[in-house]
């Protein structure tokens, strides 16, 4: 499970953010998760709880999905797209093998299959909020 291992990076991370800026306690760690991630929200939320630092003992985790953004390269349209759209069986499919993105997702305004994610990729700890 990744998610694990996404939760033992973000504590890391957070708590030598927070001896960097010379935070004796952490309240408010807020992350930004791209939804192509397919990270399970429950389990990551589950993983922070379980593997806090000192630092961190009393933060509350604020999880926000970044929405997917995908530009076609045949046409230039860009467009939002959802995972929610895919029948269960592709989106899995695409959870395990991203690359077969580009057989199930094509462009809305022109159908091509060749396009690039500009967002909602990627895991970003946005503000760490805290006490000196």
């Amino acid at each position: 499970m990744h998610e694990w291992a996404l939760a033992e990076a973000i504590v890391a991370a957070a708590s030598q953010i927070a001896k960097k800026e010379g935070l004796k306690k952490v309240k408010e760690v807020k992350i930004r998760v791209g939804e192509l991630q397919g990270i399970e929200q429950e389990i990551l939320e589950f993983a922070l709880s379980q593997l806090r630092s000192e630092v961190l003992k009393n933060a509350e985790f604020n999880i926000e999905k970044a929405k997917a953004k995908m530009k076609c390269r045949a046409c230039d349209h860009q467009w939002y797209f959802s995972k929610e759209t895919l029948d269960a069986s592709i989106a899995e499919a695409i959870h395990f093998v991203p690359e077969v993105a580009h057989t199930y997702i094509k462009c809305p305004k022109c159908g091509s299959p060749d396009f690039e994610v500009l967002e909602g990729r990627g895991v970003w700890l946005e503000t760490i909020k805290g006490a000196k």
